[in-house]
Formats: C-alpha cells, structure tokens, sequence
C-alpha cells in the first residue's frame, strides 16, 4: 500500500521512511507513526497503513536506517545505541516538517521505543499539534512531561516491566501539572505490546481494539475535525 520515500532532515541530511498515503487527497490530516525496537518492519508498516485506510497521512521514519532487530537482544542493542534527541529533533521533525507542506495539522504516535519518541517530541518537535503515546516513557531527565502543552492519548498495560503502574502514575502526576489536555488509559490484565498482532504471545485483541479505537476518536477530535 505504501512506498519508500527519502525525507529531508533540519540539519540538510535525509533519513528514510515508508509513506502510507493510497488514495487520500492533499490537505488530509497526517500522522508521524514511530517505531517499537524492532525497525522499520511490516508490522508497523501495516500499522501506518491501518492509520492511511482511517483517512491520515502516515509516515514512519526509518530511524535504524534499514536495519531490523530479529530478537530482543538486537533489539535492545539497537534501542541503546539510538540518538533519541537527534531521532526527534532531525528524523521526526524532518517527517513532521514533510507532512505539514500538505496537512494543516499534523500528530505524533508511537508504540513501545516510539511511544518514549512521542512524548519526547511533543517537547522539541516544531509543528506537532497531538501525540498518541503506547507504552513508552522517556526519561525524565530528557522529556519532562509537566512542560508538555499539546494533547495527548496515552496507553498503558498493567503488567509492564518497564512502565510500570507506579512509573505511569507518576507520569499522570507530571501531566497534571502541565498545559496538556490529556486521556491516560490503563488495561488490565495486558502485557507491555498488546497492541502488536504480530507478537501473539502479548497480542490482546480486546484491548488492542479498543486502545486502537479510542486513539482514532482523539484524533479524529484534535487532527481530522480541529
């Protein structure tokens, strides 16, 4: 459905991304869809292309410059070895950037690693309007979230070994004292990644569904119909 494109980066260098866009017309609202550790692998490809078929714009950022992680050491490995400040501020602002030359408003969403990149680009990207936050947080040192001012959906699982529901509560504490108009959801009984289908061993459709759901009505409320 979608196609590889070569996105300019702030700094004049380029970073690769798969563009999901079949059908829709200029001035559609966009989305920034930001990877987990694995890369830029069809899983989330068929998650910008889910989020194309929802009538946005959808472009994931190739942050691993074509490499993909096939276990969770790689993965890992790969994670730790990421410049996450120049990945929001050159690869997501240069992608944000791109889509805004078409699009009036443009958001951030990511899932894992990506959901850590939203909330630290909704700090230090230019031009983003709203983020969509799936079981990810930066560190505090980096991404203070009482700064943040655009809206934000975030998802959290109960059973996560590293947002777990004492560091999510301290994240909502921080969102409160911002100027976000935000929605923190928490699913019980779900394991960090129940939203990707191509991990059945944490894959939980009831609450993927409904996670994914909510995500679309926000914005379809802050993006499609602001």
């Amino acid at each position: 459905m979608g196609q590889l494109i070569q996105i300019r980066r702030p700094d004049g260098a380029t970073c690769p991304a798969y563009l999901s866009a079949d059908g829709l017309q200029p001035g559609a609202p966009a989305l920034v869809v930001v990877q987990e550790w694995w890369g830029l692998n069809e899983q989330i490809k068929k998650t910008a292309d889910r989020f194309a078929q929802a009538g946005y714009r959808a472009v994931v950022p190739d942050l691993y410059r074509g490499k993909r992680a096939s276990s969770v050491d790689e993965a890992s490995h790969m994670m730790q070895n990421l410049n996450f400040p120049d990945a929001a501020e050159q690869d997501i602002q240069g992608c944000v950037t791109y889509l805004r030359e078409s699009a009036k408003r443009v958001g951030v969403t990511g899932f894992c690693m990506g959901g850590a990149l939203t909330l630290l680009s909704a700090l230090r990207v230019k031009g983003m309007d709203a983020g969509g936050c799936f079981y990810g947080i930066p560190p505090k040192a980096v991404a203070n979230p009482a700064e943040i001012a655009i809206p934000l959906v975030l998802h959290f699982a109960q059973i996560d070994d590293w947002c777990t529901p004492q560091v999510v509560d301290g994240l909502e504490a921080d969102l409160k004292k911002s100027k976000s108009k935000f929605e923190l959801h928490r699913y019980d009984g779900v394991q960090h990644a129940f939203m990707n289908e191509a991990r059945p061993e944490v894959y939980d459709p009831k609450s993927a569904k409904l996670a994914w759901d909510r995500t679309l009505a926000f914005f379809d409320r802050t993006l499609k119909n602001a």
